[in-house]
């Protein structure tokens, strides 16, 4: 299948195509301050800049686009990454595969060595996706993470939850971890 636009119309609009202040990134960016979260933008210190970090919270959030960071991928290389049966965002383009397919997979790579280094680096690291972002499902993950950040501010303020709360923290670290973040580990 050939491309529909001419090579010079084909760069116009792929340069359009923002990296920061992306329609996902501000719906994060809103609810969090409306709920009194305070944070930076894309700070230049850390592995990959950050969409958005939380120094209060010592968390990074990562607001991924389901076409560019390949929800649902798979390939030879990547079996089935970021699994999610009810993300219908990305597809890979019929023209100019083989690019494509070495372009996400880059970027699958690119996104879980940055990962290993904030974590390394001791920073508590969310991944949410476009599709959790859709109407249905966007108070469910907002709300999902605003606990999720609440549960580690006291845990380093060192507050006492009372009865059960180590059980009860880790079983929902864990539920937020993969809430957000669907990567695989090795």
């Amino acid at each position: 299948m050939t491309d529909i636009f001419t090579p010079e119309q084909r760069h116009v609009v792929m340069s359009h195509i923002r990296s920061k202040d992306t329609r996902p990134e501000m719906l994060v960016r809103r609810f969090l301050h409306r709920h009194g979260v305070r944070y930076s933008l894309h700070v230049k210190y850390l592995p990959g800049r950050p969409d958005i970090v939380l120094r209060k919270y010592h968390t990074v959030i990562l607001v991924n686009g389901c076409f560019w960071h390949g929800h649902g991928f798979s390939s030879k290389d990547f079996p089935l990454q970021h699994e999610n049966p009810h993300c219908n965002l990305f597809r890979l383009p019929r023209s100019h595969t083989d690019f494509w397919e070495k372009k996400i997979e880059r970027n699958i790579s690119r996104d879980e060595k940055q990962h290993k280094e904030l974590t390394a680096m001791g920073w508590n690291v969310f991944t949410i996706w476009e599709c959790q972002l859709r109407p249905a499902e966007r108070e469910n993950t907002l709300m999902g993470l605003l606990r999720t950040l609440n549960l580690i501010l006291m845990k380093n303020l060192g507050v006492r939850m009372g009865y059960n709360a180590e059980e009860e923290e880790e079983g929902m670290m864990r539920a937020a971890e993969n809430s957000f973040s669907e990567e695989n580990e090795e």
